[in-house]
């Protein structure tokens, strides 16, 4: 068995685990809020992960977290709500983009996984500051975990609470949603081809939507918690203030991490400032340069 296949076999067993514990968790808070339940799993399942990362040395275990752990709970909410009605065209519609998002998402991190001997370089140099184990802790596992959590409540009032009847708007945003999930994919498509071309070594990506954009697949990934938020206040405006849950995550890619992907480009690519100048850093559109 290749290195590679092992590191495969000892995450799927990781998140089994996760799996259990999460479920075995919840369940001592069943009478509790649903979202209480959701969030107790959600943790619990975290902090398996985490002690793996520990193990194994490899905070990357925790990568397919992020969209992995949202299928159950979509789940979960859709099938179990607290209004005890389950609306199957509602369900689907809703549950159509989550999954297209997660499967995608999940199959991309298959692809691409170096396995346990790789390790995002992100989490390496947030390790290497001092109280590296609290870092790691907080800042790589439970931070994103609560971030995800967050982002997803919209869905608890849309699948679990509210019985409104579904309207044009809801397949309208559901067909949004899909649609931002097609821009990361087309987006991570552009530049896997990019990259198979050893020639494109050290080079700036700058075709297709990257000559737009410096990061069309996270404009398509910010777009995606959008939409959920939007299938919510389609079937009830009155949650219109969980416009909160979206904008965080906005704010996290937009801040955070297209700042840290910015940075490490323009160490290592010496036309990358000129791209920059010509280029958004998330929308679509042309600079005046």
């Amino acid at each position: 068995m290749s290195n590679r296949a092992k590191s495969f076999l000892i995450t799927g067993v990781v998140y089994l685990v996760a799996l259990v514990v999460a479920i075995a968790s919840a369940h001592q808070f069943i009478d509790a809020h649903q979202w209480v339940v959701v969030l107790t799993g959600h943790l619990f399942a975290t902090l398996v992960v985490f002690i793996a990362s520990q193990i194994y040395k490899n905070s990357s275990l925790y990568d397919p977290f992020w969209s992995v752990a949202p299928i159950p709970i979509a789940i979960y909410v859709a099938l179990w709500p607290e209004s005890t009605e389950i609306n199957l065209e509602k369900v689907i519609l809703i549950l159509i983009p989550v999954m297209y998002w997660a499967l995608r998402l999940t199959a991309n991190w298959i692809r691409d996984w170096g396995g346990l001997e790789h390790e995002d370089f992100r989490y390496i140099n947030l390790k290497a500051k001092p109280f590296a184990f609290l870092i790691d802790l907080f800042g790589i596992h439970i931070y994103p975990t609560l971030q995800v959590n967050l982002s997803l409540f919209p869905i608890y009032y849309a699948l679990s609470v509210s019985t409104n009847e579904v309207g044009i708007l809801l397949y309208l945003s559901s067909l949004f949603t899909v649609l931002a999930v097609t821009l990361e994919l087309v987006s991570d498509e552009q530049m896997r081809i990019f990259r198979r071309n050893a020639s494109n070594k050290g080079k700036t990506m700058r075709l297709g939507l990257w000559s737009y954009s410096r990061h069309p697949n996270y404009l398509g990934e910010i777009l995606f918690w959008w939409g959920l938020y939007l299938m919510t206040i389609s079937l009830d405006t009155s949650y219109w203030y969980l416009f909160i849950c979206p904008l965080i995550m906005n704010l996290m890619f937009s801040l955070i991490t297209c700042q840290m992907m910015d940075n490490r480009s323009l160490e290592r690519r010496p036309d990358y400032a000129d791209y920059m100048k010509s280029t958004r850093q998330l929308i679509i559109w042309k600079t005046n340069q």
